[in-house]
């Protein structure tokens, strides 16, 4: 199953203070159009099989991790913050007591950081206090295993630094967040979301020629990548990644 991280569909500002996170995380996805119809159908369908595994055998690290990671994704086509919020609770309940059996498992902690995620969308006042924690568990994922999920760990880190706001208010910071952005396209250079958070970052940070070198990394790797990444679970990333693309060409010009 993918996961719609990293994965991963723009489709909602979580709260005005930290705007942007999991909203160039997880993608922009829009009700009524065929791809997210799609990978829409396919998030339930793999979010019901996994409930039933985990209702099967409760105390299996691996049906609770797999269903950790299909709340997430199911939870992104949510249509209300009510159905958000229920989805991630049931992911995050899944993730905390993998964490508290199995704490040297970075699946555990990475989906208890993007279910909170999908939580911190639903709200205004906490989302600040679950971007700590986020942080915390992204931060624990990475040491265990940075490739987890394409270098989801540290894709997601990136974003987090690239898109909160700074100190005071919150944990943004560009210094934090290049590093982490940098090697999650040196872990996994085939998947296209690394770049382009890498593009978009460089063009947010005032260095298009970065932009442009990495552009053209991305158009290298764009071909291989269409023929791993297929089918319904990848429908929706597609019209996302393509849309991108062509933003990133328009503005960095020939």
């Amino acid at each position: 199953m993918a996961t719609f991280n990293s994965r991963p569909v723009r489709a909602a500002l979580w709260t005005a203070a930290i705007t942007g996170f999991l909203i160039m995380a997880t993608g922009r996805a829009q009700a009524g159009d065929t791809p997210w119809q799609a990978s829409a159908s396919y998030a339930r369908s793999e979010f019901l099989r996994a409930r039933n595994q985990l209702r099967l055998d409760a105390n299996n690290a691996t049906n609770a991790w797999r269903f950790a990671r299909a709340a997430f994704d199911f939870a992104e086509f949510s249509t209300n913050t009510t159905e958000r919020a229920d989805i991630a609770g049931q992911g995050i309940a899944a993730s905390r007591s993998l964490v508290a059996r199995e704490p040297k498992m970075a699946a555990g902690h990475y989906y208890l950081a993007m279910n909170l995620g999908q939580l911190a969308r639903t709200q205004f006042l906490g989302a600040l206090r679950l971007v700590r924690e986020m942080e915390h568990e992204f931060l624990a994922a990475a040491a265990l295993d940075a490739r987890l999920d394409y270098a989801g760990p540290e894709r997601s880190l990136g974003l987090l630094y690239a898109e909160a706001p700074g100190w005071p208010v919150s944990i943004g910071s560009e210094r934090k967040a290049r590093p982490h952005a940098e090697r999650a396209v040196q872990l996994a250079p085939e998947f296209p979301e690394n770049h382009l958070d890498l593009i978009e970052a460089y063009l947010k940070w005032g260095e298009p020629e970065a932009a442009k070198k990495q552009l053209g990394s991305l158009e290298a790797h764009w071909p291989a990548a269409r023929k791993k990444f297929t089918g319904d679970p990848w429908a929706q990333r597609w019209e996302d990644w393509t849309a991108r693309r062509a933003a990133a060409r328009k503005q960095l010009g020939p």
